[in-house]
């Protein structure tokens, strides 16, 4: 059994992150989704994260267990950290993008995997 972390704020990057989950994902892991309302607090950006929660639903649900989670509050990092802290996560998977947070790489509650090529 393994617990995954994801963000899921957009699309293009939680259907990239889904990518690289296929393929290593069982019936008894768990994939935790993770958005993020607090940088803008603006009814796009809800849609985003609700469409990119649903993106990873639909890709991975039909193998493993995926919790959907929203933090209005914190920040991505700070979102994604108490999440994998709380499910004693294995992993927290995100995107390499042209504004990745690098405080994900500052003392992470778990490994980090970075994927490349998500801009797009």
């Amino acid at each position: 059994m393994t617990t995954f972390v994801l963000p899921a704020d957009r699309v293009h990057e939680s259907a990239a992150l889904c990518d690289y989950l296929t393929g290593r994902l069982d019936s008894d892991d768990t994939v935790h989704a993770v958005s993020t309302d607090s940088d803008t607090n603006s009814p796009q950006a809800s849609r985003d994260s609700e469409d990119a929660q649903n993106a990873i639903y639909a890709r991975l649900g039909a193998v493993a267990t995926v919790e959907r989670h929203t933090d209005a509050v914190n920040t991505q990092p700070k979102a994604l950290f108490t999440v994998a802290e709380r499910s004693r996560a294995d992993e927290i998977i995100v995107g390499a993008t042209e504004d990745s947070d690098s405080r994900l790489l500052a003392d992470p509650p778990c490994p980090v995997v970075v994927v490349p090529g998500v801009d797009g």
